[in-house]
């Protein structure tokens, strides 16, 4: 059995349809009940309450695990006197030459120091960013064709979440990926613009993207976020902190296919732009 924490969001439900479409037993941790792939089995509990994980944790080999949550060491002790023998740890490429007071690259350091101190064999995905934060852009495409967008000029080597969960499906089922990191990307490095127009091309519309100074950007992040996290992203795409661009082969080293471009991640979420 493998348990996928994170089941609703943009890996996780990902992961769950590989898994079950692979013919893998497997349980999607979930706060409340909701509608699932067939065949995945939902139980309740709680990464922040390491106690309600025990039903969950029944049974369970492995683990695709989230890193941020209250109690890392108190949540990975469960799963290690479960008899769970290996986790998977969504991470981030922000953890190589990093800042631990860097809320970000600070969080996921030390979810990665959890994981290795718990004594369970352990593979860390450190993901590009997400091309499904595009998603993040319907509510102003409703409004108009045009997209206000901090950090415009920044690079990003976005990667398709559905790459990320095939890696993980590997690393959770293969043997050869304990004590690896891989630092997972897109197939190339696009700024908003860049995304924006490959959008607009396939909705048929002339979007326009209008970039929000960084007064601007830090007072439209700052009523999402909290100022911690708001200053995280300041210190990487203005402070020089963490470069995202760098393109990497490991979705095509891992799976056996190239990973997804930007296109192809837009095609099939068209529908939630139109």
């Amino acid at each position: 059995m493998i348990l996928v924490t994170g089941a609703s969001g943009n890996v996780g439900s990902e992961l769950t349809g590989i898994l079950a479409r692979d013919g893998h037993p497997v349980r999607a941790l979930v706060r409340t009940p909701r509608p699932l792939p067939d065949g995945v089995e939902g139980v309740p509990g709680d990464l922040n309450d390491p106690a309600s994980l025990k039903p969950a944790l029944e049974g369970v080999r492995a683990v695709f695990l989230l890193g941020g949550y209250d109690d890392m060491p108190g949540a990975l002790a469960a799963m290690r006197d479960a008899g769970v023998e290996q986790v998977t740890l969504l991470s981030s490429r922000s953890v190589v030459g990093g800042h631990e007071d860097n809320a970000v690259a600070g969080m996921h350091m030390a979810a990665e120091a959890s994981v290795r101190a718990s004594e369970l064999a352990w593979t860390f995905l450190r993901a590009s960013g997400f091309m499904s934060n595009t998603l993040q852009w319907i509510p102003q495409l409703k409004e108009g064709d045009v997209v206000r967008e901090p950090f415009a000029n920044v690079p990003v080597a976005t990667i398709d979440p559905y790459d990320i969960a095939a890696v993980a499906a590997e690393s959770l089922t293969m043997p050869g990926h304990e004590g690896r990191a891989y630092a997972i990307t897109g197939p190339e490095a696009l700024r908003p613009a860049d995304r924006l127009r490959v959008l607009g091309e396939l909705l048929g519309r002339e979007l326009r993207l209008s970039p929000l100074s960084n007064a601007e950007a830090r007072v439209t992040m700052s009523a999402e976020m909290s100022e911690k996290y708001v200053d995280a992203f300041f210190r990487f795409f203005t402070g020089g902190e963490f470069d995202d661009s760098e393109v990497t082969s490991a979705v095509r080293d891992l799976t056996g296919r190239d990973a997804r471009p930007f296109a192809d991640w837009a095609r099939a979420h068209l529908a939630a732009f139109r």
